[in-house]
């Protein structure tokens, strides 16, 4: 017996170390993605078009293994999916158009500031005031944004800009989120977190390419490697592993891998792009990077395929 209790807390751990090394190098995978925005020879809203289109096959797939159905949506939750998928779309062309006018750590921060908007939603719709660590999240989210964006203002407009663009897009992530929440979580036992995604990414695709056309964007790449890194990268590998991973850990630990993002992007950001950070800098993504762990731990768990996108 206790042999065997041995042998079933070997797997144990190693089933928990798995899930871990998971969470994380999703969101290594996905800190990545920026830095082939930046690569692409397309313009930035047309990779974000690549990303979802070459991606698409293999969501069906993957839709299909888990069993999830991907017709006879309602109608009226085929309708939320295309208002989400628009915010969605508009979200990944103002990202990656940020992306390429200010620092790399800079765009995963405010790209991934929809956490804190969801949180300040959440307040508003309760009609309650923050209580405890939430207004210490609000304070250093404010703080750290500020000198993030004061430090981007004083390095040129044009990389204020790019903040301005990432939180636009912070902002639209979270409108995606609260548009497909409560039909994940009425319908998620017919259309799961991949057909779901399978859906958003049929109608964002069309609205993307249509933005890039509209800019004047080249959208055939001449050079196929930084768009198929990208979409195999975000899309495919960290995708993949953090849909596998979220459903098993509580939002905090979500929160505390979601730290490791712009931490990578701020690495790619000096030795590739030499990006250099100031102690204020840290300073401000450390305030802000707090908040969103402290964000994430506040919110209920959104189903795993919608929460999982940046990269």
């Amino acid at each position: 017996m206790e042999k065997e209790g041995a042998e079933k807390a070997k797997l144990f751990d190693l089933r928990a170390a798995l899930l871990l090394a998971a969470l994380l190098g999703g969101n290594v995978a996905l800190a990545m993605g920026p830095w082939f925005v930046r690569m692409a020879d397309t313009g930035p809203v047309s990779a974000a078009f690549w990303r979802l289109f070459l991606a698409l096959p293999f969501l069906i797939v993957f839709a299909r293994m888990a069993g999830q159905k991907m017709g006879g949506m309602p109608r009226k939750t085929l309708v939320l999916v295309a208002v989400g998928a628009t915010a969605f779309a508009m979200d990944l062309a103002s990202w990656h158009v940020g992306i390429g006018l200010t620092r790399l750590g800079n765009a995963t921060l405010f790209g991934n500031a929809g956490s804190i908007i969801l949180l300040f939603w959440g307040f508003i719709v309760a009609r309650m005031l923050p209580r405890g660590l939430e207004w210490v999240a609000i304070v250093f989210a404010l703080t750290g944004a500020g000198i993030l964006l004061g430090r981007s203002l004083e390095i040129s407009t044009q990389t204020f800009i790019g903040d301005l663009f990432c939180l636009t897009a912070g902002v639209l992530y979270a409108v995606y989120l609260l548009t497909l929440q409560s039909e994940r979580q009425r319908e998620g036992a017919q259309f799961g977190s991949w057909s779901l995604l399978v859906w958003v990414s049929i109608f964002a695709c069309p609205v993307l390419l249509a933005i890039a056309l509209a800019l004047g964007e080249p959208v055939w790449p001449t050079d196929w490697t930084p768009i198929l890194i990208l979409f195999v990268t975000s899309q495919l590998i960290g995708q993949g592993l953090l849909v596998f991973s979220l459903g098993h850990f509580p939002p905090l630990v979500i929160g505390l891998a979601l730290l490791t993002q712009p931490a990578v992007a701020a690495v790619i950001g000096y030795s590739v792009f030499g990006e250099v950070l100031t102690p204020l800098d840290i300073a401000g993504m450390v305030l802000l990077g707090s908040a969103l762990v402290v964000a994430r731990a506040s919110q209920r768990k959104a189903g795993p395929g919608i929460a999982a996108k940046r990269g």
